[in-house]
């Protein structure tokens, strides 16, 4: 048995929280919101993202990170994109010594356009490892105990191995990797596809665009990430590939569900207010735009998705003018 502390508690943080709870661990959840804490302590459930999931008694919560972080030997960082330089700022002073921090958000920041793992590094410094958990994992199925599998990565072997142990269950494989940047970059950028693969199905355009969507999309993806220095085999692994289907087509998809909102004629804001969790496509595209024109990768379809998320475009606007494109060859 370990200590384990997640820092958030939406529907990713809580379904490791529970999962890690049932392989044995110790778990302290972090909610920022106190009132939210109180009220998973007293029903034993997280009733604003995991109401149908019970925590086992293993897992405490609170609001308090020096309570949550507390002699713990391995940190998850489970906090949207945009939260995530400000948690982990907090929680830096209160890391134990050696200890590991996995991240497990997949998008990259707003104007600094940084990996997670790059943000969370830049604030608990170099005396802890950091390990990234990606790969197709909606929370609810693995909260179910619904076979999954996916990939950690880090610069530090012992690191990752220790995660694929520490994380391993009946229901949960892991992989491993020491691409952290392919990894990254494809959990980040798929969120993007998967918005105008939403937009494919609001439109009824059928299962050939969306074939194609994807397809294209895990082009577009392998060239960016391979820019920045990625592999581009990676890519066609669990954290490229895998991640890109599952978002793309599951109707669980936080982006995807935008994307067929926007092809039905509402506006972004009105999509964006009525969801509970975060949509990290909608703040991704942004940064990715930024890096591509950086290292002059063309991003056809994150160029439109752009377009249409900003309001200068339409999402029929955005589909004939990827369709209108001059024609190449493939690869």
């Amino acid at each position: 048995m370990r200590i384990v502390s997640i820092l958030g508690a939406g529907s990713w943080g809580t379904a490791l929280s529970v999962h890690l709870a049932r392989v044995g661990h110790d778990v302290r959840l972090w909610a920022r919101d106190p009132a939210l804490v109180e009220e998973m302590s007293a029903r034993r459930v997280n009733p604003v993202y995991l109401p149908d999931i019970a925590l086992p008694p293993n897992v405490g919560v609170t609001h308090d990170v020096s309570a949550a972080l507390q002699d713990s030997e391995l940190v998850v960082a489970a906090v949207p994109s945009h939260g995530c330089r400000s948690v982990m700022r907090a929680a830096a002073p209160h890391l134990s010594r050696g200890a590991i921090v996995v991240s497990a958000t997949k998008g990259l920041e707003e104007g600094s356009q940084l990996r997670m793992s790059e943000v969370v590094r830049q604030e608990v410094g170099g005396s802890h490892p950091v390990v990234v958990l990606s790969g197709p994992s909606f929370a609810i199925e693995v909260a179910h105990q619904l076979p999954t599998a996916v990939l950690v990565a880090s610069e530090d072997r012992a690191a990752t191995e220790l995660a694929q142990a520490e994380f391993r269950g009946p229901a949960l494989r892991l992989y491993g990797s020491d691409d952290v940047i392919g990894v990254e970059m494809g959990g980040a950028l798929k969120n993007i596809i998967a918005i105008a693969a939403g937009v494919v199905e609001g439109l009824g355009l059928g299962h050939n665009a969306l074939a194609a969507l994807i397809t294209r999309g895990l082009s577009e993806l392998t060239r960016v990430a391979c820019a920045v220095g990625g592999r581009r085999e990676t890519l066609a692994g669990l954290s490229g590939l895998g991640d890109l289907v599952l978002t793309c087509t599951g109707t669980l998809s936080r982006n995807r569900h935008v994307g067929v909102e926007l092809a039905r004629g509402r506006a972004l804001p009105e999509i964006l207010a009525g969801m509970k969790m975060v949509a990290e496509g909608v703040r991704t595209t942004g940064a990715a735009l930024a890096i591509g024109q950086r290292h002059g990768v063309e991003l056809p379809i994150a160029t439109q998705m752009g377009e249409v998320l900003a309001g200068r475009s339409d999402v029929r606007t955005a589909i004939n003018a990827l369709m209108l494109r001059p024609q190449r060859v493939e690869n």
